[in-house]
């Protein structure tokens, strides 16, 4: 028997009946038969497929793609008057809604365009009284920032420092290499900005040029240059010191992820993963595309450098992760298990032997960055709710803590042995996006959350 019992449905309410399953069947057949013959009884033709050589207006092209026209009167099933009722009502919809010729599929370049790049400094002076920039590292201070990282980390407990100027959510944010007296954040406001971490801590410059939100952004080796990706679909690299656009990058497609190559001899190379399942690689000197690695099945998430750059580890929406030697479009590893879920952020551990991946069932895996690339069974970091946004994780420099945001506005610290959570702050009333540990503090981390706001911890 089939059965259904009242309840809300979308037309309304649905009442208890009981049906034989052999009665529901006939009386199925019995409309299905009656639809058909309905529709075979009308006689629909299409309207004129048009002139190939017009792109807009009434007698535009539109192929195997005409609609059909209505029921008519068998008078005007022959006639002209179709056509003239046909075209009036493409001239009237044309007339009520315009559109501009550059909105048109043919007229990518123009639609996209490129936006005028402008920067601004907002510091005091540009200048020391030495003629230093921002970009000399500060020598007078209780750390050195200089030679080798020998730091012993430990859970911050304290909020430090905020700092407020995006006016959207935060997306990303970078430390400048090595030293970290400078930090670099990426809005949804499509701003990128540059603050001084020591001395004032001020907003030192705004690099603008992107008209959607900037959604992943990366240093140089140097530090000298850094790189942005944005919705608009354009790809951009500036001068970190006088905040000039030197080149423009674009596949067509939204990038999600880019990386320059840590390597000495190949740092001029970036590769970029984008919405249409692709990971392109650039040189950044001719803007040539160098190569294309095209396997995955949906819009890539993550690009982690590994084996001394070697090799790279890429995730994406298609709930997947693949292995690559650099240079060679074919995939030396595949991971695709029934359990999986999309990765949506990733960052390499400070060994060099494994990378960490934010899922997004609420929990942060680990994979090996060596031969076989194998899931770490053993290392699970859970005890967070990050459904529904691409939260940062981050490791600490020693590698022994592993911290990420929430949905809740929490950020939460784990020991990378034992896998249990240490402690949690409180860190914001909307969801923690980004965390990020400095590169030779003991203690410091920055957060970034959904309202534009970033804090410094100890």
């Amino acid at each position: 028997m089939t059965t259904a019992t009242r309840g809300k449905v979308p037309t309304g309410y649905a009442d208890e009946i009981a049906i034989s399953e052999h009665s529901f069947r006939s009386a199925h057949r019995a409309q299905e038969s009656g639809s058909q013959s309905l529709i075979a009884s009308k006689k629909r033709k299409r309207e004129a497929k048009g002139d190939s050589s017009v792109v807009y207006g009434a007698n535009a092209y539109k192929g195997p793609w005409a609609r059909y026209e209505l029921e008519r009167p068998e008078a005007n099933d022959s006639g002209s008057g179709s056509e003239e009722v046909e075209v009036e009502y493409e001239e009237d919809e044309i007339a009520e809604q315009p559109v501009a010729p550059s909105k048109l599929g043919t007229a990518y370049e123009e639609d996209v365009g490129e936006e005028k790049e402008t920067t601004e400094f907002h510091g005091e002076s540009q200048y020391d009284y030495q003629g230093r920039t921002y970009m000399h590292i500060p020598q007078d201070l209780d750390i050195d920032l200089r030679g080798e990282v020998e730091v012993k980390n430990y859970v911050p407990k304290k909020l430090i420092h905020t700092w407020k100027s995006h006016t959207k959510s935060i997306t990303q944010m970078r430390f400048f290499p090595s030293s970290g007296h400078l930090l670099l954040s990426a809005g949804a406001d499509g701003k990128v900005k540059l603050w001084d971490v020591y001395h004032q801590r001020d907003l030192l410059r705004t690099y603008a040029g992107h008209t959607k939100s900037c959604n992943d952004i990366d240093f140089s080796s140097t530090g000298t240059t850094f790189l942005t990706a944005s919705y608009d679909r354009q790809m951009k690299l500036w001068d970190t010191e006088t905040g000039s656009c030197i080149s423009r990058f674009s596949t067509g497609k939204t990038p999600h992820v880019l990386r320059f190559n840590p390597s000495f001899t190949l740092s001029h190379e970036f590769l970029v993963g984008t919405a249409d399942k692709k990971i392109v690689q650039f040189d950044a000197r001719t803007r040539d595309q160098v190569q294309e690695y095209d396997h995955h099945l949906g819009p890539v998430n993550t690009i982690t450098f590994c084996d001394d750059a070697r090799r790279f580890i890429t995730t994406s929406d298609d709930k997947s992760l693949r292995a690559w030697e650099y240079g060679i479009p074919v995939p030396i590893k595949f991971i695709a298990e029934p359990y999986m879920y999309p990765l949506v952020r990733s960052t390499p551990h400070p060994s060099g032997k494994w990378a960490l991946f934010q899922s997004s069932d609420n929990q942060i895996t680990v994979y090996a960055t060596t031969e076989r690339f194998r899931q770490n069974r053993k290392k699970s970091f859970r005890g967070h709710n990050n459904a529904g946004y691409a939260i940062d994780v981050g490791i600490s420099p020693d590698g022994g803590i592993v911290s990420s945001g929430d949905s809740a506005g929490w950020v939460c610290f784990w020991d990378w042995k034992t896998c249990k959570m240490w402690h949690k702050i409180q860190a914001s009333d909307v969801p923690v996006v980004s965390t990020l540990w400095h590169p030779r503090e003991t203690s410091k981390v920055v957060t970034g959350d959904l309202n534009g706001v970033i804090k410094y911890w100890d």
